[in-house]
């Protein structure tokens, strides 16, 4: 009997096993909840995606992410200058744009960037007017770029349209030549402006070279090339609309040791105690004459076979002219005499600077 009751307890010890490995444990676990596709990460979530997390830190390798953003940014040096001398531009242009409109403009400046040429191109809202300009001085070429709704305020402007109404835009259709020449017009002002904020820096003068509506056909630089763009907002009270200035790096580079300075007409590394003090001493310096009878070209036997004794017969008559010399650099002709029982030397004239002197001088 008690065999029998053994069996039977694991008869059901095994069917209670299979049962609970069957059934998954019981109650049957509910499935994981879909993901919410509408949920808004928060920032450390942000920050851990692109590689910002706190456990990177100083030193820490870069991700993935992080160096294909890195990768398309244009970093490239700040000229402090260039944001001087674009301010009074800007200062220049609210005057002479209220001359040139007969009405009240306000001009701002939106921004200062730097990007690569070909990511501007890509970048420039159509239809908009592209003006190529050519720094005479400097020799190379800048971009204008005058946007749809500044084409039409102007137009409007000019033209006699009423204040207080918005510039009726009519997009799908090429620029007239009225337009055309209005905007000219505009551009030429600009770019005056531009050569009077330049003066005081440095001589340059912008000239219009073209006018042209396909940013293909305005290429002043290879894709890859860095520039400098600055965005510029211009409101007529209810019109307006965006000017853009563009100016390659390699226009900038004849003037870019200007462009450095904090302020005008700085000095970077000018001391002008220390050139005082540097001029006094220079004078004050002593330094060696050396009185040359003559010149001779010897053989190495010749100079190694030299013995304490040996003599060494000059090549020149008695006052015969010699030549006084600091280091290797020949500086007088002089003669020679006597003064006071000591040998003394008259300079009679001076010599170029930079002739050679080679041989051993006795």
């Amino acid at each position: 009997m008690s065999g029998s009751s053994e069996d039977d307890d694991l008869a059901a010890a095994w069917g209670a096993a299979l049962e609970e490995e069957g059934t998954g444990g019981g109650e049957p676990a509910e499935a994981a909840p879909p993901p919410d596709a509408t949920r808004v990460l928060n920032q450390a979530e942000i920050d851990s995606l692109l590689g910002f997390d706190s456990k990177g830190g100083e030193g820490g390798e870069e991700s993935g992410i992080q160096k294909i953003i890195s990768s398309g940014l244009v970093s490239y040096e700040r000229l402090p200058m260039l944001e001087i001398v674009f301010d009074r531009m800007v200062r220049l242009m609210s005057t002479t744009l209220r001359n040139f409109t007969s009405d009240n403009v306000e001009v701002s400046i939106d921004g200062i960037v730097s990007l690569r040429f070909a990511d501007y191109l890509n970048s420039i809202p159509l239809p908009a007017m592209l003006g190529v300009t050519r720094a005479e001085q400097w020799d190379n070429y800048g971009l204008i770029v005058v946007d749809s709704a500044l084409i039409y305020s102007v137009v409007d402007v000019l033209l006699g349209g009423r204040r207080g109404t918005a510039a009726m835009r009519i997009e799908g259709r090429p620029y007239t030549t009225i337009e055309r020449t209005l905007v000219e017009r505009l551009i030429g002002v600009v770019l005056e402006d531009l050569t009077a904020a330049f003066e005081p820096l440095c001589p340059v003068v912008f000239g219009f070279e073209r006018l042209e509506v396909n940013p293909r056909f305005a290429a002043i630089s290879r894709p890859s090339n860095a520039c400098v763009l600055v965005r510029l907002r211009i409101d007529m009270e209810d019109r307006g609309g965006k000017l853009e200035l563009l100016l390659p790096y390699a226009t900038l580079e004849p003037v870019r040791e200007l462009l450095l300075q904090q302020f005008m007409g700085e000095k970077f590394g000018r001391d002008s105690i220390w050139e005082t003090h540097l001029a006094e001493e220079l004078r004050s310096t002593e330094v060696a004459l050396d009185v040359v009878l003559d010149e001779q070209v010897l053989p190495l036997s010749t100079v190694i076979d030299l013995k304490v004794g040996d003599r060494i017969a000059l090549g020149v008559a008695p006052g015969a002219p010699v030549r006084l010399r600091c280091g290797e650099v020949p500086l007088f002709e002089a003669e020679l005499g006597r003064q006071d029982q000591r040998l003394a030397v008259r300079i009679s004239r001076e010599l170029e600077r930079g002739r050679a002197a080679g041989g051993i001088a006795a």
